[in-house]
């Protein structure tokens, strides 16, 4: 696979457009943005010169990386080329390569931990999500999509790049030492130039943000989860997160405290988790200011809803309680549901009021499934923990995903029930936005917008794919040393293939062996049917696409440019 890597005018551009140190660490002083810091947006500086702003290096705070550059390459020497990388199928390309004069804004709605039927429009009346069924009944839904992964920051990293985890290398949510290594250290330093590290890996690729910003203009702003340390790393041109320890009331997201007993930042959004649970005021001047200038922009909205801890004010929990046949272990998870919900309601206004929803591309999608167990959260009993099936699992309540496209006049609404991928968002949108078949970067995603135009049909035999990993990574770039279950889905049939070294038992023991589902008999997987005889054939041909997809074995990993 060929990744296009960027020309000569942006990396000029990126040297007249670094953002100053002010850029970094200022703070607004209305209490309402929550200390939201912003590039330069309408300080007399081109738009030509800003979109490429994203090329500035900023790794985070100064550490000695060459060493660390000098091993990566090391270790992607071996990578190669597969075909299988490219793509699961042909992309349709009818009017998708032709720049559009006026690129659509774009407002990226991503849920968190939310499973894939606790919507009002995939069928649960359990459930109070009254502006994502409004969403949904104007948007060409993809109802069986899956991301990669069951966990936030490898799914969070497909949005960004395009690419699986094994491919972007961002496969765990903690690199080494991992989550306990990290608190074991004794000074911000040390912490900071260790996640540093981890943060190369997305600074080395293309992004959404970045690839919109220097083919057409973008700016873009980053709210919400986000693991990849300061939001210029992401390549956007502004944002909330920047790697520091949040204000000490700040309650939902983690902090960190070293045993040094220094507080930092936890790592997955820090302040910038502020938006949808107190604020959306950076969205709205993000907008207005958008507007007023003129110029197509993206919102990556990704609030930590209804990510735990399930604290909703007490009006959500009424709104939640008022629903029929709701357990009690379930109330928590469906008030905050309720409470993401409001909040995309919010985001439509500001985009209707700033009068934009018909220049707009509206995505929805969720990082990774979650469904509450009877069992009372640790140190939180007011609240429920997850079921082992869900968050970090293999199944459907892990990896499926609901998917929206909505944009005024240009998408039909209908329902599509053959599977996709979230590799297929980012190929989607750079087509939405008229990037040029010759400027978009080869992935192995495919462009939905034919389909969700009504131009084009899904192909049902077209394979879709994933794999886990546990939460801290061995070593960075060898995704293959920690795989642990790799699974792939066509028609209704979905095999899951777990892998341990000799003598171990399979990680966290969610099968003891390959699996094989009907899913739609058996949408819950209950019962493996993979020793039935009539379906060997159809066992064998999956596990021959699914290694052909990816072994497990090869390092696949994204080279460097």
């Amino acid at each position: 696979m060929q990744l296009r890597f960027p020309d000569e005018r942006c990396l000029r551009h990126s040297l007249l457009t670094r953002p100053s140190a002010a850029t970094h660490v200022g703070r607004v002083s209305d209490p309402t943005h929550v200390g939201w810091v912003s590039a330069p947006t309408r300080s007399g500086q081109s738009p030509n010169l800003r979109k490429c702003a994203h090329r500035a290096p900023f790794l985070g705070p100064k550490t000695p990386i060459g060493p660390f550059l000098v091993m990566v390459g090391l270790v992607l020497a071996p990578w190669f080329s597969h075909a299988a990388d490219r793509g699961n199928g042909p992309t349709d390309d009818r009017a998708s390569d032709q720049a559009t004069e006026t690129p659509p804004n774009i407002v990226y709605i991503i849920s968190d931990d939310q499973m894939w039927t606790d919507f009002g429009f995939m069928g649960n009346p359990r459930v109070a999500t009254p502006h994502l069924d409004a969403l949904a009944a104007g948007s060409a839904r993809f109802v069986n999509g899956y991301v990669p992964s069951s966990v936030c920051r490898p799914s969070l990293a497909t949005l960004l790049t395009g690419l699986y985890p094994h491919q972007h290398g961002l496969h765990f949510n903690h690199g080494p030492p991992g989550n306990a290594g990290y608190n074991r250290m004794t000074s911000r330093q040390e912490y900071e130039q260790t996640r540093s590290r981890e943060f190369e890996l997305i600074r080395r690729l293309e992004t959404l943000p970045g690839l919109l910003g220097c083919e057409r203009g973008y700016r873009s702003l980053q709210t919400g989860k986000f693991w990849e340390g300061p939001w210029e790393n992401g390549q956007f041109t502004e944002g909330m997160t920047r790697f520091e320890a949040p204000p000490e009331d700040q309650t939902f997201g983690g902090l960190r405290v070293l045993a040094s007993g220094e507080r930092v930042a936890h790592g997955n959004g820090d302040i910038g988790l502020a938006i949808g649970r107190r604020t959306m005021k950076p969205i709205e001047d993000f907008i207005q200011d958008g507007e007023a200038d003129k110029t197509p922009w993206l919102v990556w909205y990704a609030p930590y809803l209804p990510h735990q801890p399930h604290d909703s004010p007490e009006p959500f929990y009424q709104i939640a309680a008022a629903r029929p046949d709701v357990a009690e272990h379930e109330l928590p998870y469906f008030a905050a549901i309720a409470q993401f919900d409001e909040t995309v309601g919010q985001l439509v206004r500001l985009v209707q009021d700033a009068g934009a929803a018909s220049r707009t591309l509206f995505v929805f999608v969720v990082d990774n499934g979650w469904s509450p167990s009877t069992t009372p959260q640790r140190g939180r009993p007011e609240e429920f923990a997850a079921t082992a099936t869900s968050k970090w699992a293999p199944f459907d309540a892990g990896v499926r995903t609901p998917i929206l496209l909505s944009w005024e006049g240009v998408i039909q609404p209908a329902t599509h029930a053959t599977p996709v991928s979230t590799v297929d968002l980012l190929p989607t949108m750079l087509s939405a936005a008229g990037v040029p078949m010759a400027k978009r970067p080869a992935l192995p995603g495919q462009d939905l917008m034919p389909v969700a135009r009504g131009q084009a049909d899904l192909d049902p035999r077209r394979p879709v794919f994933g794999e886990l990993y546990p939460n801290d990574a061995t070593q960075l770039g060898r995704p293959e040393l920690d795989i642990r279950y790799r699974w792939v889905r066509r028609g209704d049939y979905k095999l899951i293939v777990p892998t341990s070294g000799a003598g171990q038992k399979t990680w966290r023991t969610y099968l003891d062996g390959p699996a094989l589902f009907d899913l739609a008999k058996d949408p819950h997987e209950t019962e493996n049917v993979i020793h039935r005889k009539d379906l060997a054939d159809t066992v064998a041909d999956l596990r021959q696409q699914l290694d052909h997809w990816w072994d497990g074995v090869q390092n696949r990993i994204q080279p460097s440019p």
